[in-house]
């Protein structure tokens, strides 16, 4: 069974359960091994757990499950404690890559989604305009298509392509891989302002440890398709990237998971 350590920092959050799985397998065809294995946890409403693993250790199979997009062998995946059959509105996905539509300018990729919302046509165009100033973009990047955008920027768009939907719920998987330093950073603060902002239950899945602890309240170690360590996160809350190694704790939570993703080599 994986150590919980309380946290003792970060905000108040609500007792009651957003998501859960009961041991949960996942083995895919061809595969000799199953993928999930015997996978059990909770994650509280308004809370922001983190998965984190090295490549192939299930991370993203489990964050599919969670989402309805991928079915489990056996056990079960339950959302506000209805069982998980496929996706549903009130669990937002943003992936790696921002799968917006190239051929759509950003105000109708942001529209296609209110309309699938079924949002009256006369709120749209108002709501797209909160949607971009609530992620951090100008009203001009409206007109403008994703080939004209930076990768951050078009995260953004996605992510508020996601908040159309007024997802309870926002799965993340590894969507600020692909970018640069930088960029990356800026991401991590403007994901952290929304759920400070808009108190959404977020499961963000990376395989960077120091994003790992800036992010999360919970970080999740997945190794072989099993969670072999919960951690509470014991920084407070604001975690200032350029400050994060000087807070109390800081070593050995990320000593715990070096250790945990067997790469106890590192110098910390």
């Amino acid at each position: 069974m994986p150590r919980r350590h309380h946290s003792p920092g970060g905000r108040r959050r609500n007792a009651e359960m957003a998501l859960e799985t009961r041991d949960l397998v996942v083995r895919f065809d061809g595969k000799s091994e199953p993928t999930l294995r015997h996978i059990s946890m909770t994650i509280p409403d308004g809370s922001f757990t983190v998965l984190v693993g090295a490549s192939g250790s299930g991370k993203s199979t489990l964050l599919h499950c969670l989402a309805g997009l991928i079915a489990p062998t056996s056990g079960t995946v339950a959302d506000d404690g209805t069982t998980v059959t496929g996706p549903n509105p009130r669990r937002g996905v943003a992936f790696q890559r921002d799968v917006l539509f190239p051929w759509m300018s950003v105000a109708d990729n942001i529209d296609f989604a209110l309309t699938a919302a079924k949002l009256r046509r006369a709120r749209r165009r108002a709501r797209i305009a909160e949607l971009l100033d609530i992620v951090g973009l100008n009203a001009e990047v409206a007109a403008q298509r994703p080939a004209e955008l930076s990768g951050g920027m078009r995260q953004r768009v996605s992510i508020a392509r996601m908040l159309a939907g007024e997802p309870a719920v926002m799965l993340m998987d590894e969507p600020f891989a692909a970018l640069d330093a930088l960029t990356r950073l800026r991401m991590q603060d403007l994901l952290i302002d929304l759920w400070t902002r808009l108190n959404r239950t977020i499961v963000f899945v990376t395989h960077d440890i120091d994003e790992a602890i800036r992010l999360g309240d919970t970080v999740s170690v997945l190794r072989n398709g099993q969670i072999v360590e919960q951690i509470g996160n014991p920084l407070d809350r604001p975690r200032p990237a350029d400050t994060l190694a000087d807070q109390t704790g800081y070593s050995e939570i990320r000593k715990t998971l070096h250790h945990q993703l067997g790469i106890d080599h590192a110098v910390h």
